[in-house]
């Protein structure tokens, strides 16, 4: 593996994936092929009672390559990306994310699929697709269901950055710690204490039970969004025109043009 590191520990109980591109841990689609990897051989981890995943360095992850956001790529990219989220539903394992600085589009994404969510106050968490003209689908999904639709809404349709102990004030994070190394300790006794003792078997059971509700959402509506995303949104200017910009280290100019929403 190239972009990602897994290690196990406490006898193969914990999966630790690490997010490792040298750079910013973007999430390309070699690192997405890397994951959607390792987590088919997850199925065969009976003994596998928690997954955690973090980033290399400062950051957690700068999000997914914007360069794979283009029209043309847009689709092979998201279909990639979403794939891991229903990966991970369909395992049922206990998930945690384990967030220092950027925690940004696509890698809070995956955050937001986690059950757990660890962060020190060097953590800047946000979904800045709108800023460049587009939408995260599987945020705009998951983020009501996790922190309430107003305070979703707001983070979504600003772009706006939060700071690790504003995560925690929303009920986004579960505990926020002094830095890096408090966050790898504290993480590290909270596993001990309330995952390890637990049954294997139990513990997906209990994941299936409690996400009921939100599999059936993510299941119904993320493929809707991934349409709405690829066949109407890359067929505008705007969507078009952010990305370029964005590439092109430029201000976007967006275009005065009416729209016309295809009911999805």
């Amino acid at each position: 593996m190239e972009k990602i590191k897994l290690e196990y520990h406490h006898d193969r109980q914990v999966a630790a994936i690490t997010l490792d591109d040298g750079k910013g841990n973007v999430l390309d689609y070699l690192m997405m092929e890397e994951l959607q990897a390792v987590f088919d051989s997850f199925k065969d981890e009976n003994g596998l009672k928690i997954i955690t995943f973090e980033g290399a360095g400062k950051h957690f992850s700068f999000g997914a390559s914007v360069e794979e956001h283009q029209k043309e790529y847009a689709a092979t990219m998201l279909r990639s990306f979403h794939q891991l989220f229903y990966s991970i539903r369909d395992l049922c394992v206990p998930t945690l994310a384990k967030i220092s600085g950027q925690c940004l589009g696509g890698g809070m994404e995956l955050a937001l699929m986690c059950n757990f969510l660890f962060a020190d106050k060097s953590a800047r968490l946000g979904q800045p697709e709108i800023l460049l003209g587009v939408f995260p689908p599987p945020a705009s999904v998951i983020l009501p269901e996790k922190i309430g639709l107003a305070r979703a809404e707001e983070l979504l349709l600003t772009g706006r950055t939060v700071t690790g102990e504003e995560a925690k004030n929303i009920g986004l994070v579960n505990e926020i710690f002094e830095d890096k190394a408090a966050l790898e300790e504290g993480v590290g006794s909270w596993i001990e204490k309330n995952i390890l003792p637990k049954s294997a078997s139990s513990l997906r059971y209990g994941v299936k039970a409690v996400r009921a509700k939100f599999n059936h959402i993510l299941g119904n509506f993320l493929p809707q969004l991934e349409n709405l995303y690829v066949n109407q949104l890359m067929a505008t200017a705007d969507a078009n025109e952010g990305i370029s910009a964005f590439l092109e280290k430029r201000n976007p100019v967006w275009q005065k043009r009416p729209v016309r929403l295809v009911s999805t």
